[in-house]
């Protein structure tokens, strides 16, 4: 199979690229140099905000790849832009959407067919949900629904995550001592792995699958306790899990999900992000690693580059500081 990755370099869509590359699959990855690529990938270099920063995609004289991913997160035009001048040149359009395109809020158990957020293939800048939605509209307006596959994906850990949520579990835990553990230490968790994610779309796109899919790993696949745990044995800490209800915490003005990343109390906010039906993907093939290879994985990349986990610069930084964390242990 000849893949073309728009990004490759970071993340997901490294993610994706050595799994191709796994499988002995002609890679290539259109990036626009700033990172390293995978080895072994044929690189294009290329900004597509730029005017003409596509056209190293039409520098070959025939049509050269199978599929394209694209795992874009900003203007929908840029999606656009690339669908467009591939209709001809690829067989296979995969949006590496998000399930933040559901009209908010999402309701509990919510599959494929819930609600969307308008969004528009000609937008430029625009708040993330529309962004993704209208990625996927651009995507499918070039190539049809039937050559489009859109993988709405839930919260992404795993090696490579430059957003910071499983580094700084893990670089908080790896400090040790007492560390605060949000409660319920029961609460089921959903998400996907970054290598399964790449693995389950390659054998969808490659098996011709089309349409959204949902795509985080079964409910209750793992819960707080047990990711946390992980972290504890995987590092090798002394790190004592303070485990502290929700109420204690949010009255100490603690937000879920960025100074505690990942952990969401329940409410509105917990089923929007760990109840989707995945039952669609699990029927097209998904299989989701166990919690503790996730954290051994990230934790080995990690230590493997110092420690420190890249910032994606569009992100802000995530975690809760040791003067704020201090409070709510000595109680």
């Amino acid at each position: 199979m000849r893949l073309l990755i728009l990004g490759g370099t970071e993340f997901v869509g490294r993610a994706v690229a050595e799994a191709a590359l796994a499988r002995g699959w002609d890679v290539t990855v259109f990036h626009r140099g700033r990172h390293e690529p995978p080895a072994g990938t044929r690189t294009l270099l290329g900004d597509r905000t730029t005017p003409d920063g596509l056209a190293s995609l039409t520098s070959d004289e025939k049509p050269a790849w199978d599929m394209v991913v694209d795992t874009w997160s900003a203007a929908p035009s840029a999606v656009r832009d690339a669908a467009r001048l591939l209709a001809d040149r690829v067989d296979r359009y995969v949006y590496i959407s998000s399930r933040s395109v559901y009209a908010w809020p999402p309701a509990a158990g919510l599959a494929e067919d819930g609600p969307l957020v308008e969004g528009s293939p000609d937008a430029g800048e625009v708040p993330y949900a529309e962004a993704k939605r209208g990625g996927e509209l651009a995507a499918v307006d070039a190539f049809g629904a039937d050559r489009t596959l859109l993988v709405r994906a839930g919260l992404i850990i795993g090696p490579y995550e430059n957003v910071g949520r499983l580094p700084w579990w893990l670089g908080r835990i790896a400090r040790g001592g007492p560390v605060l553990a949000p409660g319920p230490r029961s609460l089921p968790l959903q998400y996907i792995d970054a290598r399964d994610l790449a693995e389950w779309t390659l054998d969808a796109a490659e098996a011709g699958l089309s349409g959204p899919y949902n795509l985080v790993s079964p409910p209750g696949h793992t819960t707080t306790g047990e990711l946390l745990d992980a972290c504890v044995r995987v590092t090798g800490s002394d790190a004592e899990l303070r485990w502290t209800d929700a109420e204690t915490i949010l009255a100490a003005g603690v937000e879920p999900w960025s100074d505690l990343p990942v952990w969401i109390p329940p409410g509105e906010l917990y089923d929007a992000m760990h109840t989707a039906d995945v039952s669609k993907a699990l029927a097209a093939g998904l299989r989701c690693r166990p919690v503790e290879e996730t954290v051994r994985g990230t934790w080995e990349w990690l230590e493997s580059i110092g420690g420190a986990a890249p910032q994606r610069p569009d992100r802000p930084s995530v975690g809760l500081s040791p003067e704020r964390e201090a409070p709510l242990l000595s109680d």
